[in-house]
């Protein structure tokens, strides 16, 4: 099923080919269309996102912003992988960090955004569109949506602020998200922190129509009205699993994770193990330190900074290309890793890099 269209009656704000911002009364619709591509995002929507935001946030007209992602198919599979393969693979890694600079800039400003900030996820929503989604205020999502951070399989690592979202997760479980890259559910999503209720997606036309109602209220009671008149509960397919899940990954470090693994008799085990070993050793260390490290200082621009800090380290090695090429170029499945195994050396650099001693 599609997003439910918003019907906006005023006026048209800023209309681009993939993004459009209008309003409806004191309201502030953002829409990202790129259906096709299930609203991956380019450099150019990045930029528009940022100069709307940056607008609204100064119209006085505008007292709430809603963002939603056009299609059946999703919110927002992140970042256009493609346009990444083709600034690493030809050498403009910078135009990648600078890209990527925009995007981190654009998540911390939903996040500390001066009016409430209502995201509305169905279907899927990847990589940067958790970004987008679940740093703001209001985060709403269908039970049938499917949430992931799949960049180990690509030789890369959760960015976003992510690492932030896993850390705070229930027990080790952002661990086993970040390593794994497995995809959760919308029941997850709230039960793990990524959202704040789950609604569903016949229901988002009568939650448009009812957020003028709530105008000028704080994000927070904004929030529990539209649970207490829209919300239902499922349960969290992960949080039966917690307990296999927290004895596997407390452990310190990637070998002891996966030693720990191999010894566990439950079926899910056994798939996080294989998905483990067949994602990136280097973006396995990386995806762990960077995960610990934000649970240790509890701070979105910390976990930003550091982020970029192995976004541009992994940018240099040959895993991320090679990575993009397997799963997303050729689409062989079979990524040719470097190193092909955990290897110490590796961590202790790594280590260092998330210290930021690199």
């Amino acid at each position: 099923m599609a997003a439910a269209p918003f019907t906006p009656s005023n006026r048209s704000f800023l209309i681009s080919s993939l993004i459009t911002a209008s309003t409806h009364g004191s309201l502030g619709l953002v829409m990202l269309r790129r259906p096709e591509a299930i609203n991956a995002l380019t450099l150019g929507m990045l930029e528009d996102l940022t100069r709307i935001f940056t607008e609204f946030s100064s119209d006085t007209k505008i007292s709430m912003v809603v963002l939603q992602g056009e299609g059946a198919r999703g919110f927002c599979a992140g970042g256009d992988i493609k346009d990444f393969h083709a600034a690493v693979s030809s050498g403009e890694h910078q135009r990648f960090l600078e890209l990527l600079r925009l995007e981190f800039a654009l998540d911390e400003m939903i996040a500390n955004y001066p009016k409430p900030v209502v995201t509305m996820v169905h279907g899927l929503c990847m990589g940067g569109g958790i970004g987008l989604a679940s740093h703001a205020p209001i985060r709403i999502t269908t039970p049938e949506a499917r949430f992931a951070l799949p960049e180990a399989r690509i030789g890369y690592s959760p960015d976003v602020g992510s690492t932030l979202l896993l850390a705070r997760a229930p027990g080790h479980v952002g661990e086993y998200l970040a390593l794994t890259g497995t995809s959760f559910t919308g029941a997850d999503a709230v039960e793990l922190g990524f959202a704040d209720m789950m609604v569903s997606q016949d229901r988002f036309e009568e939650i448009f129509e009812a957020l003028p109602d709530f105008d000028s209220m704080p994000a927070a009671e904004i929030a529990a009205g539209i649970e207490v008149l829209f919300g239902f509960f499922a349960a969290s397919p992960l949080a039966s699993q917690q307990p296999w899940i927290d004895a596997a990954f407390c452990a310190p470090t990637v070998p002891e994770i996966i030693q720990r693994l191999s010894t566990m008799r439950h079926p899910a085990a056994a798939e996080a193990l294989a998905a483990l070993q067949a994602n990136s050793p280097t973006s396995l260390h990386c995806a762990l330190g960077a995960v610990r490290a934000a649970r240790t200082e509890d701070h979105l621009r910390s976990a930003l900074d550091r982020e970029l800090r192995v976004a541009e380290y992994l940018m240099y090695r040959g895993d991320l290309t090679e990575g993009i090429r397997a799963q997303v170029i050729d689409k062989d499945r079979s990524p040719r890793w470097n190193p092909s195994t955990v290897d110490p050396a590796t961590e202790r650099e790594i280590n260092e890099l998330i210290a930021g001693e690199l």
